[in-house]
């Protein structure tokens, strides 16, 4: 996907999820089944700004730009594994981002069959993606191309 049409995109999802703000506690709470969303409807207004903050300085760009348009064929190889330090989340920014213990966090919709439609399955895509967040784990495996003679 070419970057006019990603722009475009990101400009319709943060201006929609912007026309219909007052109503999303409620929507999560039914599309996520965790009631929480609605009962604390001022904190997750909240949690929405500052989520929708951070969309607006590149990942929703991202998204749509580098994961939905991807090749098939990413051109690096990453290493390492999630230490759960909350960083890819928008810099622990995630409305669904939960503290667990220790610093650690955890996806708040993990097992949302909907996650798969975000970002976060991504993570990292790229270099970019690890030095954006200052990833403490994950890294680029450099690859080695063999001459032909």
């Amino acid at each position: 996907m070419n970057r006019y049409w990603a722009s475009l995109l990101t400009f319709f999802l943060i201006f929609s999820v912007l026309l219909f703000f007052p109503l999303l506690p409620l929507l999560a709470s039914m599309v996520f089944w965790q009631k929480h969303f609605f009962i604390n409807y001022i904190q997750t207004l909240k949690k929405i700004g500052r989520h929708m903050q951070a969309m607006r300085e590149g990942p929703a760009l991202h998204y749509f730009a580098d994961v939905m348009g991807r090749a098939s064929q990413v051109s690096e190889v990453m290493g390492g594994s999630c230490v759960q330090c909350g960083n890819c989340c928008m810099n622990k920014r995630c409305m669904f981002l939960q503290p667990i213990e220790d610093g650690k966090f955890q996806c708040g919709i993990y097992s949302s069959p909907l996650r798969r439609f975000s970002n976060c399955g991504s993570f990292p895509l790229n270099a970019y993606d690890i030095e954006r967040y200052e990833c403490p784990s994950y890294f680029v495996i450099p690859i080695a191309v063999a001459k032909l003679d």
